[in-house]
């Protein structure tokens, strides 16, 4: 294994998890803020209230009383998803890409039973996917239809677009696709192949699974360099306005793109991680301090906010750099 020195790393702007927790999260995001960003429930609420789009809402169950009333959620639906609000890193969210004759499908193509559901959602109430394990609620959503121009990019699940917003400021932006090896899922952890994207153009810079880099999707084989994130403008814009909506400042925004309905809020964190700096193949650090040399009475608007990042931060080509 390759470890880098301590300066090497601060030379390239690598910002590490003590200095992002200390200098970062912990002055910038106020902890009353927390309950709205932690719980997905809840950021939907805001979201709406401040014209973000976000997932259909089907319906939430609470209490264990409720859960025998699932089906009257999902049996219309062509597909859907049940999350716990309160659960992080994709634990507990159970998709389904069909329904047929009473019959639902998973994206791999196997099936899940009518009971199966309901323990699945017996399981979110009680706190398995939550954080710190505290008694939770089960939300269903509608399911969301990827935008064509993905077709390929991603294996058995909807690739999303993680945006680092500081103080308002669309910062670094990253694409998650999905493969075999991460179940599906958006999780870099996971098996996740991470593609950096371009502030200005939405177009790919650079891609990596498990930290090393790679031209191709692992399943699909599609040339990741061309990889161009569709509207863009939009999408940028609503995760930067997160921050009005949301009141903190250091803040991770995935964002996934509709085919019918556009860019949309699929949830906040208000912890984002660190690996995005090795999708795009450069430190964060410098772009967070260019930010914070602005001052708090820049007195700029999100569309003005988006101009300095896409001024300042582009990366001038749509090529990935390995």
């Amino acid at each position: 294994m390759f470890f880098s020195s301590p300066f090497k790393l601060r030379d390239k702007g690598i910002m590490g998890m003590n200095q992002r927790n200390s200098g970062y999260i912990g002055r910038y995001n106020p902890r009353k803020l927390y309950p709205l960003v932690d719980n997905k429930l809840k950021t939907k609420i805001i979201a709406r209230e401040a014209n973000v789009t976000t997932p259909a809402l089907l319906g939430v169950i609470t209490i264990q009383a409720e859960v025998e009333g699932v089906e009257q959620y999902i049996k219309e639906t062509p597909g859907f998803v049940i999350k716990p609000a309160k659960g992080s890193g994709g634990k507990g969210i159970l998709v389904i890409t069909k329904v047929e004759n009473g019959r639902y499908y998973k994206p791999n193509g196997s099936e899940e039973s009518l009971s199966e559901i309901k323990r699945h959602v017996t399981d979110i109430l009680a706190g398995l996917f939550s954080l710190g394990g505290s008694a939770d609620v089960a939300v269903v959503e509608g399911l969301i239809q990827f935008d064509n121009a993905f077709d390929g990019f991603s294996f058995e699940g909807v690739p999303d677009v993680r945006v680092i917003v500081f103080k308002g400021f669309p910062v670094m932006a990253m694409m998650r696709l999905s493969t075999a090896a991460s179940d599906g899922k958006a999780n870099l952890h996971q098996g996740a192949v991470g593609v950096g994207v371009d502030i200005t153009t939405g177009a790919a810079i650079n891609a990596v699974q498990f930290d090393k880099p790679v031209k191709y999707h692992p399943d699909t084989n599609k040339e990741l360099a061309l990889l161009q994130v569709p509207k863009w403008e939009r999408l940028i814009y609503l995760a930067s306005s997160c921050y009005e909506m949301s009141g903190m400042g250091y803040l991770g925004t995935d964002m996934v793109l509709d085919r019918d309905l556009g860019p949309m809020l699929l949830e906040l964190n208000a912890r984002p991680g660190l690996a995005i700096q090795i999708a795009n193949g450069q430190g964060i650090l410098p772009r967070l301090k260019l930010i914070e040399s602005l001052g708090d009475d820049h007195g700029m608007t999100v569309e003005q906010r988006i101009d300095f990042c896409k001024k300042h931060f582009s990366q001038n080509s749509p090529k990935l750099k390995i």
